[in-house]
């Protein structure tokens, strides 16, 4: 493992109490606590555990998402596997269902979480995806199996961003909608690589309605 899925951060309710856990995934040059400090963006403190693990030099990947996957090996696999044993411990340690999970990533973190999610559908609490989208060069086959039933995704996005093609967000959109999540997307006209204002209020609007 290139990644230690122990190195991880958490704020909020302490997680044997939590009713929910949100997972926050950092970008590259990002870390843990970075992404962590978005929780207090989050409206409902008083529910929430949140969780951040850490890439190992605060890259989850070298190249770009857009990539051939395979260049992007080992690091990739090694951190969907992270992904994969912060779920399981949430649910063997915590006793937490799938849908008491949520997960937000931003940037790359919003590409490991959204590539994640589309390879181990359940029904979650939500998804939140800020400037990401699914990994993989363009006409990479999207047969994921699984289901995401009803599950609310928010995708949010410059129109404009340098990293993210906003035809990969709308192609992620697709994707997640066609496994049956409930998707919302937003692309924002000339907008910087960073997140704002309204996709802050756009998940505290998605966590409020579930």
């Amino acid at each position: 493992m290139i990644h230690n899925p122990n190195n991880i951060v958490t704020a909020g309710v302490p997680l044997e109490k939590a009713g929910k856990v949100m997972v926050m995934v950092h970008g590259r040059g990002g870390s843990a606590r970075d992404v962590l400090s978005l929780s207090q963006y989050i409206d409902a403190q008083d529910e929430f555990a949140f969780i951040a693990p850490e890439a190992h030099q605060n890259s989850w990947y070298p190249y770009s998402f857009l990539q051939p996957t395979e260049r992007n090996e080992p690091y990739l696999s090694s951190a969907l596997t992270t992904l994969e044993m912060v779920r399981a411990r949430l649910q063997s340690d915590f006793n937490l269902k799938p849908s008491q999970i949520y997960w937000l990533g931003f940037s790359q973190g919003a590409c490991l979480t959204l590539e994640f999610v589309a390879r181990n559908p359940q029904v979650y609490g939500g998804v939140f995806g800020l400037s990401g989208g699914l990994i993989g060069p363009e006409g990479a086959p999207r047969d994921y199996a699984g289901t995401l039933d009803g599950t609310p995704v928010f995708l949010g996005c410059s129109d404009t961003d340098s990293h993210i093609p906003k035809e990969r967000v709308l192609e992620t959109e697709a994707v997640l909608s066609r496994m049956g999540a409930e998707v919302t997307t937003t692309l924002y006209p000339n907008f910087a690589h960073t997140i704002n204002e309204d996709e802050l209020k756009t998940i505290n609007l998605l966590l409020r309605g579930r």
